[in-house]
This record gives C-alpha cells, sequence and structure tokens, in this order.
C-alpha cells in the first residue's frame, strides 16, 4: 500500500506541475457575454439538459484565442473527452458540434478527442517516444522478495563478524570463560561465554550449510561496505532508521 499510494502521489504532484507550468487564461467580459448568449440560444454545450456555462466558458475562450490578430501564422488544436457536450450527435465524433464547428479548420485550427492523435498529427515520431518513456517504469520488489535479500545480508554480516570473533580467540586475544563479568575492569582482556561460543560455532555451521561458502566472504574493504550498505538500505524500507546493522 505504501508502494500504490507513493506512485499516486506522484502523479498527482507530476500534473500539479504541468497546470501550474501553463500559462492562465483568463475569460474575458465579451468570452463570459458570448458563453451566456449560447445558453440563451441552447447552442452547444447547452444542447443537453444541464448547466454547462462552465463548457461555454472554455470554447469561447478558445475561440477567442484563434481571433485574436497577434495569433497570426499560429495553429491551434482543441483537446477534449467531453465528447457528449462538444461532438457531433450521432455521428463521428472526432468532429465538433454544428454549434462550434465554425471555430475549426483545416489547418490553423484543428479538434480531438485524444491527445495521441494531436501528437501524431504534430510529430508521429514522438508519440512512440512519449509513450516508450512514459511507459517504462521499474516494478517494485515485492516483501517477500526484499526480506529474502535481507535475510541472506543479515547472516553474512553476523557470519563475518563470527570470524572476527573466532578470529580473537583463536589468536589468544578474546578468552573463553564459564560466565561473562559485566561491566568488564578496565584493560581486561575481551571473553566470551562458554555455552554462547558453542552456539556461535554451531551457528556458523548452519550458515554454512544453507548459504554455501561461497557466499559469505571473505570481502575487500568496498565488498563488505556494500554489504553493509545493502542490509542498511533494505532495512530502511521495511521500516528501520538508517544504519540499523544489528545482527
Amino acid at each position: 500500500m505504501p508502494i500504490v499510494g507513493g506512485t499516486a502521489t506522484a502523479t498527482l504532484d507530476r500534473i500539479e506541475k504541468l497546470l501550474t507550468a501553463s500559462p492562465s487564461i483568463e475569460p474575458s467580459d465579451a468570452v463570459k457575454l458570448s458563453a451566456a448568449q449560447r445558453a440563451i440560444d441552447k447552442r452547444a454545450p447547452f444542447h443537453r439538459d444541464r448547466n454547462s456555462m462552465a463548457d461555454a466558458l472554455i470554447i469561447e475562450t478558445y475561440a477567442n484565442c484563434v481571433r485574436d490578430k497577434t495569433s497570426s501564422g499560429t495553429r491551434f488544436a482543441f483537446v477534449t473527452h467531453n465528447k457528449n457536450d462538444f461532438s457531433v450527435i450521432n455521428g463521428n465524433q472526432k468532429l465538433p458540434h454544428a454549434d462550434i464547428a465554425a471555430y475549426f479548420s483545416r489547418i490553423k485550427s484543428l479538434y480531438f478527442i485524444n491527445l495521441p492523435e494531436l501528437l501524431r498529427r504534430i510529430e508521429p515520431s514522438l508519440v512512440s517516444d512519449v509513450m516508450f518513456e512514459l511507459s517504462w517504469t521499474h516494478e517494485p520488489r515485492g516483501l517477500s522478495e526484499i526480506r529474502k535479500a535481507e535475510d541472506l545480508l543479515f547472516h553474512q554480516v553476523w557470519y563475518n563478524r563470527h570470524w572476527g570473533l573466532r578470529i580473537g580467540v583463536q589468536e589468544g586475544r578474546i578468552k573463553i570463560v564459564e560466565k561473562e563479568t559485566y561491566p568488564r575492569p578496565r584493560g581486561a582482556r575481551e571473553t566470551v561465554q562458554r555455552d554462547v561460543w558453542r552456539g556461535a560455532l554451531k551457528a556458523a555451521r548452519r550458515v554454512e550449510r544453507e548459504y554455501g561458502k561461497k557466499n559469505l566472504g571473505p570481502w575487500d574493504n568496498f565488498e563488505w561496505g556494500m554489504i553493509n550498505g545493502k542490509l542498511s538500505a533494505l532495512r530502511w524500507v521495511m521500516g528501520d532508521e538508517w544504519d540499523m546493522l544489528d545482527t
């Protein structure tokens, strides 16, 4: 659910950026009067039994832009999914309703009921490139797959820490005792309790059987850092704080 919610939030953020980056066109008084006249005359988009003032303001604002003398040489396109209010009734819905047909032509002002058709008209190759870019995504991994990877990394880190303990015992730096004393006196040699030591040796053999020695090191400093970093990252994804490397 957090992944799905995050995807929805990212989509809404993208839409907001697109809208806020575009220039806002306020309807003029003339546009408002033209829209009101449409309502009085029952012309599209008022041909249906509903309040269509917002739609009327949209189409009249568009028409005003097309008629603007400063737009000479500029081509326009009106794109809408609202075929019931703007398209031909009981006919080819790719054509504008007769009540707004005068606002469109074959060159300067085009009418579309979906964006891909417009983009293909402008630049056919663009549609393929954009669709590929927008449809290609990394599929998030499932929780079971993440936990499996975290489990291997956990045991890799634990096994290498175990070998640090084992080498310390073999070299005499760490003493095996029947009962550890805490806190350890200052300057005293590091110790490990005998039953803990035996349990660690038994656990190490089990890890070797389960994961295979070839997957348990040894590693150089760079590889060791990568393994710790991966474990920290996966634990962060599952709710732990960063740098949580306890084993």
